[in-house]
């Protein structure tokens, strides 16, 4: 009998609807965790538990499930699919031993793969793929094969082949073993001869497999030069040691709704996949030996349990109430979705929620001494659409901020602050659908309930023209009165220049106490100009004026100025300035073309365009685009590339705006104003 592994850890990802909690679900029935398999639609599953997934029918979070296979334990971690909650299979994937990166047999829908695999490679995490829906009449494996290599950097090898009964897939030939298998609703795979009429097949895609494992074995080729069949034996242990060297990608094929194809897909893992002690050493640097750590992949902020932290063992023995990085533990606990099942210590290789952390944060290293090294943790990802929030009752104005940090927490793709500008509460993410998952989250947690908006631009405004303004602020009645005379001379100046006070005052007409009233007071008119807006690349000039030696003061030559500026600056010929971005949108180079049309029905101007460094296939176009037409520009880009085009952007100048657009603009800022 052999001995048990330490617990491995896998992850489950891939596109929105591939079937990934399904897989789970298949996984967890067959291996025993759960009596009865649920389904989506029921919403009765091991995940998706939430009310934000349960509303929607899919992952909004990692599912976590620990279970049992043949002895040893495994944790899968089911990861959301949409291409907005990419972040959190980011976060995942740094912590697993493998991934199963689940896709449906349409070569169409291969692209969809890209930015999962494109990280995969990236990182040299160990994955196999799992053709999933393949007994719903599919079309040609090879096809969906060849559509998968092009998004791969490591080459595909198919570790078996359907056995069909017309359209319709009703089993599979085992390339290593060369048995046959045949599903059968309900029961196990029954094994049966190999069909005839996949025979020729069989021998083509086992050669195929062989040539690929000899790219990476010398003594392999040789064997084959040479016409001498390697047994099977030596098959497995090539496939074992190029996948945990993350060489080559093994394609498996099933049903994880018939739970066809499963008991095969967990026996390629249980035999191939590396251990922990492999993974901490090859992809966190961590040796064997040492003080116990564990590193931290999501932080979970829940009402009944509080702030719960998952985290991977990667070293020793964390008991309950260890005290890590300066925090003792309050509760270790094994996790099957929702369920939380206490444990009195976790071991290597462990994927446990740890109670009470407060400080803990996702990518962190924990341990006693708080002085184990993490490696580089994959960055948040910049944020591509934003909507002004504010409480629908006053009330939870306070409480906003601290619902929206814990959520922050738990999702580090989140963002949130105030607009310096337009004063506005921002909440930042990577689509329309994160945004409302958020906003969903601070009514179902915190009891908040949000109305949000499209962000207000926050638009500027500057002068054409130059004029000296004179003004007087004079105010007579009993006592002191006030005085304050100016003459200011106002001017443009380049763009990004800024604001500039100079003092040209002589003979001490106004005295140099007075004088930096005068600039606060050119400052505060500033601040909201003519047209309604903050003002810039503006010169205003202290020439002349007036003072009383009783009467004046700050305040008077403060609103002296003020009124020079309220009287000279409309006829400045003054002119509204709207914020350009530089964006640099990258999609598949079959859909630059399309980019142009994006660009022209938002008003921008493209730059040029150039492969994307690292990224076969791909361009990256540079676009001028006005800040108004960038809400929303990621939900078109998504709808014309399948959903993975995407965007970085910087602000980048300032430009005039003239006519009706501007008039429109100036007049509904008028409005809000007076209302």
């Amino acid at each position: 009998m052999t001995t048990p592994s330490a617990p491995r850890c896998a992850a489950l990802v891939g596109p929105y609807l591939s079937g990934k909690t399904s897989l789970l679900e298949s996984i967890l029935a067959l291996t025993g965790a759960i009596s009865r398999k649920g389904s989506v639609k029921e919403g009765n599953m091991v995940g998706d538990a939430s009310p934000e997934a349960r509303a929607r029918q899919m992952s909004t979070e990692v599912n976590v499930a620990t279970t049992t296979y043949l002895g040893d334990v495994w944790t899968f971690l089911d990861c959301p699919g949409s291409i907005e909650l990419i972040q959190e299979p980011y976060n995942v994937l740094m912590v697993v031993d493998a991934a199963v990166v689940v896709c449906e047999p349409e070569p169409q829908k291969a692209l969809t793969l890209a930015p999962l695999l494109r990280f995969l490679d990236q990182h040299n995490i160990p994955h196999v793929i799992f053709i999933n829906k393949m007994d719903i009449g599919v079309g040609s494996v090879r096809d969906t094969l060849a559509a998968l290599q092009v998004q791969s950097a490591k080459p595909l090898v198919l570790r078996e082949i359907p056995i069909r009964d017309g359209e319709r897939v009703t089993g599979f030939v085992d390339l290593v073993s060369e048995r046959a298998f045949r599903w059968t609703e309900g029961k196990r795979s029954a094994l049966v001869e190999v069909p005839s009429s996949v025979a020729p097949r069989t021998a083509e895609a086992r050669t195929g497999m062989l040539e690929a494992l000899a790219d990476f074995d010398d003594a392999l080729l040789e064997k084959l030069l040479e016409d001498v069949a390697p047994s099977t034996g030596e098959i497995y242990a090539g496939l074992t040691r190029d996948l945990r060297e993350d060489l080559i990608v093994p394609v498996f094929f099933g049903s994880a709704e018939g739970m066809h194809g499963i008991t095969r897909l967990l026996k390629a893992l249980r035999h191939e996949a590396p251990g922990p002690q492999h993974t901490a050493e090859k992809q966190q640097g961590i040796e064997a030996t040492g003080e116990a750590c564990a590193q931290v992949f999501k932080t979970v902020h829940a009402s009944h349990t509080g702030k719960l932290t998952y985290a991977r063992v990667w070293r020793g023995e964390i008991a309950d109430g260890t005290v890590l990085n300066g925090e003792r533990i309050s509760g270790i606990n094994r996790m099957l979705g929702a369920k939380l099942e206490k444990q009195p210590k976790a071991a290597v290789g462990d994927v446990v929620a740890f109670g009470r952390l407060d400080s803990a944060a996702t990518g962190q290293m924990l341990s006693p001494s708080g002085k184990v090294a993490a490696v580089a943790w994959p960055p948040p990802l910049k944020p591509l659409f934003a909507l002004a929030v504010q409480p629908a009752q006053r009330q939870d104005e306070v409480k906003l901020t601290g619902a929206l940090t814990r959520l922050t927490d738990e999702d580090p793709s989140l963002s949130f602050g105030h607009d310096p500008v337009t004063g506005e509460f921002l909440l930042w993410g990577q689509g329309e659908m994160q945004l409302a998952i958020a906003l969903d989250r601070l009514h179902n947690r915190f009891n908040i309930q949000i109305v949000s908006h499209p962000p207000q631009v926050p638009y500027k405004e500057t002068i054409r023209g130059a004029v000296t303004q004179h003004a007087r602020h004079k105010k007579q009645s009993g006592g002191h009165g006030e005085f304050g005379d100016v003459h200011l001379e106002i001017k443009p100046v380049a763009r990004g220049e800024g604001f500039q006070f100079t003092d040209r005052i002589t003979g001490g007409v106004v005295p140099k106490q007075y004088i930096p009233a005068v600039e606060t007071g050119v400052r505060e008119f500033l601040s909201r100009g003519p047209l309604g807006f903050p003002v810039v690349d503006v010169s205003v000039t202290l020439t002349d004026g007036q003072y009383h030696t009783v009467d004046s003061s700050d305040m008077a030559f403060r609103k002296a100025a003020q009124a020079a500026m309220r009287e000279g600056m409309p006829k400045c010929s003054p002119v509204l300035l709207e914020p350009i971005f530089n964006v640099k949108i990258s999609v598949p180079s079959e859909f630059t073309s399309r980019i142009q049309r994006i660009a022209s029905g938002r008003r921008g101007q493209i730059l040029g365009f150039e492969p994307r460094a690292d990224w076969p296939g791909w361009d990256e176009v540079a676009v001028l685009l006005p800040q108004a037409e960038m809400h929303g520009l990621i939900i078109e880009l998504r709808s014309a590339t399948l959903g993975v085009g995407t965007f970085e952007w910087a602000f980048d100048h300032l430009q005039e705006l003239s006519g009706k657009l501007a008039d429109d603009i100036v007049a509904a800022r008028a409005q809000a104003l007076a209302g």
